[in-house]
């Protein structure tokens, strides 16, 4: 058939059914249909495999796809299937096949009937394949999922490295790359790679303004906030994504127990039971899915209202295409990230074994993650930036979907600053990356700094008025404002830009947001879900503080003592009007319910009452009972008066994980008589002496405490002192 004369929509119709192409499908068929090398960017959910489905249906001969996943090959061929009568005009070629079945596929591809043939990049390397493919007619290779290419694409697979070789022995056939995300970087590499400099070029906007994007501090309570944010959307579907299988089993487990249907779903599970939970899901017999990024390749579940990130994954390609999977079918999609930078820590650790030129490139994504996550401008314009695409955040489509936008952080003029920034860029001749920009700035040295005398420019030090992280912030929102660019053929060395030069010549005002903070606190025995969810209700909270120093004072105790401030967050967060309800709340145990908990539910009934405040329906986040066998261990050990070190040891606890839990066992009202412990390692004056300091103490932060004694007590003996004396004075 003449590619000129194909009617592309009446082919549309007739296979798939619709009456319009989508965005640029059109324009992309017709450049494979008139044989031109091409190359398409287009995100998860645009319709990226009509792109190539509909040109191998209607052009003579066999098109070849390659794709990375077996479990995708099938997806898709079996979709292609049933849009004919001839269940031959799709096969997939790889090794699940036998003998018999792979002359089968040979027999249909000769006959004319296999329009697809889908097979893996190591397929195509075998020589009885490449020679029956020489033998027969091809319309065009199409390379999906080509960010695997790039090793600076998020999912680099070595085997891809050589694919241009191996589609030069099929003769002169044209090639089409297909990629759901990729970076300017990774585009480039993928053009470089396939050898197609010539390709058309065709970019959609990878601009999703349905999706809500919004990221938390990870506290230890990141359990009880993704209990509460699912049942916030009851009935809505939902993917939460861990990065280890052991976690993807906890949370999955913790939702259960919690009255959530949740399924786990990884690697490690066997294929029948992943694909029951996949289908169970699908079919809305469970409504959340906790899974390792296994999960979600190729499914097509229109309506995920939320994907949670309980880890943030390793780059910003993984966290666009997982979030990705929320709202395709345009409704709302709201996408939850928890951050800090412990699990950045952990993954810089986890790369640490990996080859030096890996490290590299995995030490670059994580930053960029970083990025996204602390920065205070819009998260859209943001990973739209990263992306290579400029976005509108006062007019744009979608521009208020974000937690920045929607609560912004203090702006200050940076005028100055920016000039600074941008003069050591240039006098350092823009050779460095942003962590030695900062260096130069504040004046301190490292071995690439002392190997280029930076330390002796009249530049170094310039900017040691402000601190690393302020220039790091700083960096990041000139970027994003074009002022500098990322060198791209040496990724991460700042450059300047022709606005950056301007700038410099000619300052003009600019308004940097402030960066965000998400400092988990190490010390406090307990850190409340309500600190991250910021939504606990603030004038109760003013009340419930009054009511707090009143009743302290008229027991002569500390106010922390009656009850910590992260619980008082947590009243005004679910509004307990019972004692049996106030048990349930962060860091109150029964006892201190009981003890001293009826002037405060008596305060919040009426405060409910008078406000006519709908409270949150089951707020109780029951544990999975691990952590309770653990407290007990600990109460029952403490009672026979073990060392405490001896305690640690049988639970595989270092000393700080045991004081940790003693802390928690404490605060919510059960006594632990640590005496025995302490006497071996504090005289009875210490003893007094630290606990009359609480006693007259606002606060029992160790820190303040530390600081007061300056140096007479390491934390650990002001911590067990901490302990016993609450145990003493609240319980």
């Amino acid at each position: 058939m003449n590619p000129n004369e194909i009617d592309l929509h009446k082919e549309l119709k007739k296979y798939f059914g619709f009456n319009q192409f989508k965005g640029l499908q059109e324009q992309v068929v017709k450049s494979i249909i008139t044989g031109n090398n091409t190359f398409v960017i287009m995100p998860t959910g645009g319709g990226k495999s009509l792109c190539y489905q509909l040109p191998a249906l209607v052009l003579d001969g066999t098109a070849i796809v390659v794709s990375p996943l077996i479990a995708l090959m099938k997806n898709q061929v079996d979709a292609i299937r049933s849009l004919s009568s001839e269940p031959g005009i799709a096969h997939v070629l790889n090794s699940s096949l036998n003998k018999t079945e792979v002359n089968q596929v040979k027999k249909d591809i000769t006959s004319g009937i296999t329009k697809l043939l889908y097979v893996a990049p190591e397929s195509l390397t075998k020589e009885e394949y490449i020679d029956f493919l020489n033998s027969v007619k091809l319309s065009f290779v199409a390379i999906d999922e080509a960010h695997c290419i790039s090793e600076w694409g998020h999912d680099f697979r070595p085997e891809y490295r050589n694919l241009r070789n191996i589609v030069r022995l099929l003769g002169d056939v044209p090639m089409i790359g297909l990629t759901a995300t990729a970076t300017p970087k990774v585009q480039e590499d993928i053009l470089k790679n396939l050898d197609m400099p010539d390709a058309n070029t065709f970019k959609a906007s990878f601009n999703r303004p349905n999706l809500y994007y919004e990221v938390r501090t990870k506290t230890k309570n990141v359990e009880s906030d993704i209990i509460r944010f699912i049942k916030q959307h009851k009935g809505k579907s939902g993917v939460i994504y861990c990065l280890s299988r052991k976690k993807v089993e906890e949370i999955a487990q913790v939702l259960q127990v919690n009255g959530i249907s949740a399924v786990p779903y990884h690697a490690g599970l066997d294929a029948k039971t992943r694909a029951k939970h996949q289908d169970m899901f699908l079919m809305e017999d469970v409504e959340v899915v906790v899974a390792t990024i296994a999960f979600g390749m190729g499914i097509d579940k229109p309506d995920v209202r939320f994907v949670i990130h309980h880890d943030i994954p390793k780059s910003l390609e993984s966290y666009y295409q997982e979030t990705g999977r929320a709202g395709r079918d345009g409704g709302e999609g709201h996408c939850l990230a928890y951050y800090s930078y412990k699990d950045i820590e952990k993954l810089e650790k986890f790369l640490s074994g990996k080859p030096v030129a890996e490290q590299e490139i995995g030490f670059a994504l994580l930053q960029e993650v970083v990025a996204y996550a602390e920065t205070s401008m819009s998260r859209r314009k943001f990973l739209l930036h990263y992306f290579g695409e400029e976005f509108d955040d006062v007019n744009g489509d979608g521009a208020d979907m974000d937690d920045n936008v929607r609560n912004p952080k203090k702006k200050v003029e940076a005028q100055d600053q920016v000039v600074t920034l941008l003069k050591v860029v240039r006098d350092t001749k823009q050779l460095f990356k942003s962590k030695e920009v900062v260096l130069a700035l504040v004046g301190k040295v490292n071995a690439i700094i002392k190997a280029q005398k930076i330390d002796a420019q009249p530049y170094f030090g310039s900017g040691s008025g402000f601190d690393e992280k302020y220039w790091m912030a700083l960096i990041r929102q000139v970027l994003v404002d074009g002022l500098l660019t990322k060198d791209i053929e040496t990724y991460g060395v700042l450059k300047m830009s022709e606005k950056g030069e301007a700038f410099i010549r000619k300052p003009v005002s600019f308004m940097m947001s402030e960066d965000h903070e998400y400092n988990e606190e190490e010390d406090e025995a307990i850190v409340t879900a309500a600190k991250s969810t910021g939504t606990a209700d603030e004038a109760l909270m003013a009340m419930l503080r009054d009511l707090r120093k009143k009743e302290a004072k008229k027991l002569g105790v500390p106010p922390f003592v009656i009850f910590q401030d992260p619980s008082l967050e947590d009243m005004a967060l679910k509004y307990p009007i019972s004692i049996d309800e106030l048990s349930n709340v962060h860091g109150v145990g029964e006892g201190k319910a009981k003890k001293y908990g009826k002037p405060f539910v008596d305060l919040i009934n009426r405060y409910v009452e008078d406000n006519d405040i709908i409270r949150p329906d089951d707020l109780v986040v029951k544990s999975t009972g691990a952590n309770s066998g653990l407290k007990l261990y600990i109460i029952q050990n403490v009672d026979r008066k073990l060392g405490l070190d001896d305690i640690a040891k049988a639970k595989g606890l270092d000393m700080d994980g045991l004081l940790k839990e003693m802390e928690q066992i404490v605060y919510s009202g059960t006594k632990l008589n640590i005496r025995y412990w302490i006497d071996e390692i504090l005289d009875e004056d210490q003893q007094e002496e630290i606990h009359d300091y609480f006693m007259d103490s606002e606060s029992d932060n160790i820190k303040d405490a530390l600081k007061e004694f300056d140096g007479d007590y390491d934390i650990e003996e002001l911590r067990l002192m901490r302990i016993k004396f609450i145990s003493e004075v609240a319980n």
